[in-house]
């Protein structure tokens, strides 16, 4: 496939395609001018003509550029990124747009798991309960953006 086939729209632009995809969903497919995203070491940033990339991404913030512009913010539960002839592709268990995040439901899951975590029951699944934690926590700062 070619670069006009598989990029943006508009051939002369310098603009990347943006896609982000969970189970459930495309979250968000479209043209945009960069998206940061929450890599293990550390956030990085996708532009036009980005070198090809394959990585795991952290719970976190994805940060969206679109073309006017305009900036969205979106949390993310982890998963993978992939950069290919300027198409960025984002699959995640899950992925929620900030205006859209359910702060009563983050609030609840965010007490569930600090209960759990505090109970130090011998059954308990540490590794998961924290991140159930970190989950909620980013849902929550991202809602506020």
């Amino acid at each position: 496939m070619s670069k006009k086939q598989r990029g943006c729209s508009v051939s002369d632009s310098k603009n990347i395609k943006l896609e982000i995809i969970t189970p459930n969903k495309v979250v968000f497919s479209k043209d945009v001018q960069s998206v940061t995203l929450p890599g293990e070491v550390g956030s990085f940033q996708v532009l036009y003509n980005h070198a090809p990339i394959l990585s795991n991404l952290s719970i976190g913030q994805i940060k969206v550029q679109n073309v006017d512009d305009s900036i969205e913010y979106f949390a993310a539960s982890g998963g993978f990124a992939v950069v290919l002839e300027n198409v960025v592709t984002v699959l995640s268990e899950t992925t929620e747009k900030s205006d859209l995040i359910d702060v009563k439901r983050a609030e609840e899951a965010l007490e569930r798991a600090k209960s759990r975590i505090k109970e130090k029951a011998a059954n308990l699944d540490y590794e998961r309960a924290f991140l159930a934690m970190e989950r909620a926590k980013n849902r929550l700062r991202i809602s506020q953006k």
